[in-house]
């Protein structure tokens, strides 16, 4: 009887120390993600991050807060609801640079017609993008859906431009790095949770 107990004290403990590891902040490159966040009255957990890379380059931190976590794009790209997108910089960029990486991933991931029917969303986004200048490294971008409200982007807590309306919207802007052909597959693989 003895020897059951001490196996079944072992197992509890084991179960509570991986629960714990679960809890942990996730580091890549220096900079910490928090394993929750909350976006206005949701909690959401971190799906997943990985670090995006162009040629060369380690440009960003990103991670992927989701209200389930999900071990596949689509049903990601499917969830409703509050959703954050951060990104910590790990060199500066400018503005127009951010800004046609973006456009260039929503392009790359919406057939023509798509595209043109959010011109006025990516107007939108573009503005916001403009306004914060020059992204410096350490900053911290969050792309959030906010329900009720529409897609707003902050910089190092600060919100900038207008929201922009619409949920299909945020979930396009998600496909710039977990749909079909993402900005860094390596980072969807990451953000994936794999």
């Amino acid at each position: 009887m003895n020897n059951l107990m001490a196996r079944l004290l072992a197992g509890m403990l084991l179960a509570l120390a991986a629960a714990g590891a679960l809890a942990q902040p996730v580091e890549l490159e220096g900079v910490k993600l928090e394993p929750a966040v909350q976006v206005g009255a949701t909690t959401l957990q971190l799906n997943g991050a990985g670090v995006r890379t162009r040629v060369i380059f380690k440009v960003y931190v990103a991670g992927l807060y989701v209200p389930q976590k999900a071990g596949d794009a689509a049903t990601l790209l499917a969830q409703k609801g509050a959703r954050r997108m951060a990104i910590i910089m790990l060199r500066n960029v400018d503005a127009e640079t951010f800004a046609a990486a973006l456009n260039d991933g929503l392009r790359s991931n919406h057939t023509e017609a798509q595209f043109v029917a959010m011109k006025a969303q990516i107007d939108a986004l573009n503005a916001n993008l403009k306004a914060v200048g020059e992204v410096k490294k350490g900053d911290v971008i969050h792309f959030e859906f906010v329900p009720d409200a529409g897609t707003r982007v902050t910089v190092n807590g600060q919100v900038r431009g207008n929201v922009i309306p619409g949920e299909d919207f945020f979930t396009s802007v998600l496909r710039i790095w977990i749909g079909d052909k993402p900005v860094d597959g390596s980072l969807k693989k990451g953000l994936v949770g794999g």
